[in-house]
């Protein structure tokens, strides 16, 4: 359990209290089996400025962009780098343009990229990236959601350009999610459904095919085979919209035959080798990247929007619209249970979202 320390500084003959709070962190990038893969720290507490507000955190999800970012580098640092982007809190101090909150809030986000995480007694995060958590979610259901949630939010209703509140001309079209059972498959079905599209999810085994039918999806796809067969043994020769959730460089060939004429694709998932571009031309197809950090890491005009969906999707939550998303829960935010999420969802094995509570 974290908890807060004091420690005392002495400077010219007055004592100065500076507040101290644990945290997980790592110096170099390494591989979990090597000790200092994660490791628990005592960092001074941060103070808010400006937007910002200071969370105390309650509840945390663990992600693949953790894994990635821990694992991918060789540079070793002098700070430690604090991972972690979803959180839920409560607001114990607010920074001097502060306007949408105050003490006391309970608060969901997902934080930024360029900023110390979640993995900590105490965030700093920007006010517009953050909303009041939903009413109706314990902790560990509310922590799970905020990271996913705005990136199927963002890939749907931003970059595919789907209007969640046109059902009548959404009714018509079909979408194909691969990888439907992921932390972000789990809600972009949700959402997907919820826009009334027809949802096709792709998943490969008894359990996360059930999932995925209990998350929104209409049909299920085996990943693993052939999506092109897979699809079209469904009944449909091409879909509107694709949004690739697992692996872009195995199906990216699959995606280009797949969909239909105007349609549109987002992924979330990085290349290896060369897309190529062109053979979506004669369909006239769009393909637009989504990365949810975007807006924060670059102070975007539009930064607010994160605001305003985690708000949105408060009220769906509270309103049973949309479900949490949480399949496993770890009592306690600390080194040793933060390796043992990471190796669960390097497995490769993981459905919905994994959670650590205080």
């Amino acid at each position: 359990m974290l908890s807060l320390l004091h420690s005392a500084l002495f400077l010219k003959g007055d004592v100065i209290m500076t507040e101290k709070m644990n945290a997980v962190g790592f110096y170099e990038h390494l591989p979990l089996d090597n000790a200092q893969s994660l490791i628990d720290l005592t960092l001074d507490r941060p103070t808010a400025k400006e937007h910002d507000l200071l969370v105390k955190v309650s509840a945390i999800s663990v992600n693949p962009v953790d894994i990635a970012t821990r694992k991918n580098g060789h540079d070793k640092s002098e700070r430690p780098r604090i991972l972690g982007f979803d959180a839920v809190g409560t607001v114990v101090e607010t920074g001097s343009d502060v306007t949408l909150f105050q003490k006391g809030d309970r608060v969901y986000y997902a934080g930024s990229f360029s900023r110390p995480g979640s993995y900590s007694d105490y965030e700093l995060v920007d006010e517009r990236i953050v909303a009041l958590a939903p009413k109706k979610l314990d902790d560990a259901h509310t922590a799970a959601m905020p990271l996913t949630t705005l990136t199927a939010w963002e890939a749907l209703f931003e970059q595919l350009g789907i209007d969640p509140d046109d059902n009548e001309t959404n009714n018509d079209k079909t979408i194909l999610i691969i990888n439907g059972a992921g932390g972000v498959g789990s809600i972009a079905t949700q959402l997907a459904h919820y826009a009334g599209l027809h949802v096709i999810a792709s998943a490969s085994r008894p359990k996360t095919k059930e999932w995925a039918l209990q998350h929104g999806a209409d049909e299920i796809v085996d990943h693993h085979k052939n999506l092109i067969d897979e699809v079209h043994a469904l009944g449909h020769d091409n879909v509107n919209y694709i949004l690739e959730l697992n692996n872009l460089d195995n199906h990216w060939d699959e995606m280009v035959e797949l969909i239909g004429p105007n349609g549109k694709m987002s992924s979330i998932t990085s290349n290896q080798k060369p897309l190529n571009l062109t053979a979506l031309k004669r369909k006239r197809v769009t393909f637009a990247w989504e990365w949810m950090f975007t807006k924060a890491f670059y102070h975007t005009a539009d930064l607010s929007s994160q605001h305003e969906i985690l708000t949105q999707a408060a009220q769906l939550f509270d309103s049973g619209i949309l479900r949490s998303t949480l399949n496993q829960t770890l009592q306690g935010i600390n080194a040793d249970n933060l390796k043992k999420a990471h190796a669960m969802i390097e497995s490769g094995h993981t459905i919905g979202k994994i959670v650590l509570t205080k």
